[in-house]
């Protein structure tokens, strides 16, 4: 969650996406003065959220585990921002920080922008690297080859690179920011334009994969990653919540289906926690939900049904393997899962 995003929450003004501010990058060759070094970042994530989900899944599947530490944050953050109040005395055990604001502030006093994540942290100067949550993943695929896994698949292969930009730029306008816009509108035009938007995209997403597996090419790539993390959280808030409510989720038969064979997938559904994404979402988007009642549905127990989109071939992960088991310590609780 942004800035904006609490801005809007809160009705001080219509909804639009800032760039992130701090867009360094963490690279093979250190570029931009932040070289990739096992150990020496941490990867700060609220699992309510879908673009720090991004990462979350992204890093679960190229076996960044023992190379990024991770630390999960409160799905309900305050004024002071994001909090590690999950963590023994309230203090993430890494950085010893209170807040996510703390990493920001140590980076740059009086910042033009909000705090959000996902934020990668440097831990020896304890300052924040990077919030750009459009590149981390990228960098993640492409520059930190050097400590994936052994079997780590290719997520963005540079051969299909085009199409897969193409296909999320589509998908990010109309779906991943599109019902954000629908949700924080100000107008019956504003929000009916963007709602439409929305299920105009889901209905070409749709027809897209009703005899194909996977967005581009036969194996995962981030076009998945960024297209489940928005689909993963539909139902459970965005066709209420937001009022994107044309049609659920579960209403449409190839949809439906390819999330859940994303969510069965080792890498996807075992970093999503749908406590943290209710609670995070009612409780503190107080402009759309002021009386901060969370909802007791929607049914969990259809995402681990049967898909059947094995029978249209594809290959998860390509010529490589599955990730391990999550790490001890990483697992999400029995009240977030289905």
């Amino acid at each position: 969650m942004s800035e904006d995003e609490g801005n809007a929450a809160l009705g001080k003004k219509e909804f639009k996406r800032s760039k992130s501010h701090f867009a360094d990058r963490v690279t093979a060759d250190g570029r931009d003065g932040w070289p990739v070094e096992a150990g020496r970042y941490r990867l700060v994530v609220s699992r309510a959220c879908p673009w720090a989900s991004r990462a979350l899944v992204s890093r679960r599947l190229l076996g960044l585990e023992n190379a990024l530490s991770l630390a999960v944050t409160d799905p309900i953050q305050d004024d002071r921002s994001w909090r590690f109040t999950l963590d023994p005395d309230g203090r993430d055990p890494v950085l010893g920080i209170r807040f996510l604001k703390e990493a920001y502030d140590a980076r740059e006093s009086d910042y033009p922008g909000g705090v959000s994540v996902p934020a990668l942290v440097d831990v020896p100067s304890g300052k924040l690297v990077t919030n750009d949550y459009q590149q981390l993943t990228l960098d993640f695929a492409t520059e930190w080859t050097e400590l994936h896994r052994k079997g780590a698949p290719d997520l963005y292969p540079a051969p299909l690179r085009d199409e897969i930009d193409e296909v999320m730029a589509g998908v990010y306008e109309d779906v991943n920011n599109g019902v954000y816009r629908a949700g924080f509108a100000h107008s019956q035009e504003q929000y009916e334009e963007a709602c439409a938007g929305v299920f105009r995209r889901l209905e070409l997403v749709a027809d897209r994969l009703a005899d194909r597996r996977y967005l581009v090419g036969d194996t995962i790539t981030e076009a998945d990653i960024r297209l489940f993390t928005t689909l993963v959280r539909f139902d459970a808030v965005y066709h209420g919540h937001f009022k994107c409510n044309l049609w659920k989720l579960a209403e449409n038969r190839v949809l439906w289906a390819y999330t859940r064979d994303l969510y069965q997938t080792p890498g996807f559904g075992d970093t999503v926690d749908f406590d943290h994404i209710k609670r995070h979402y009612y409780q503190v988007h107080t402009g759309i939900n002021p009386t901060g009642i969370v909802p007791l549905g929607p049914d969990r127990s259809g995402w681990l049904t049967p898909h059947h989109r094995e029978e249209l071939g594809g290959r998860p992960f390509g010529d490589g393997t599955a990730p391990g088991p999550v790490p001890e310590g990483e697992e999400v609780p029995a009240q977030g899962r289905p």
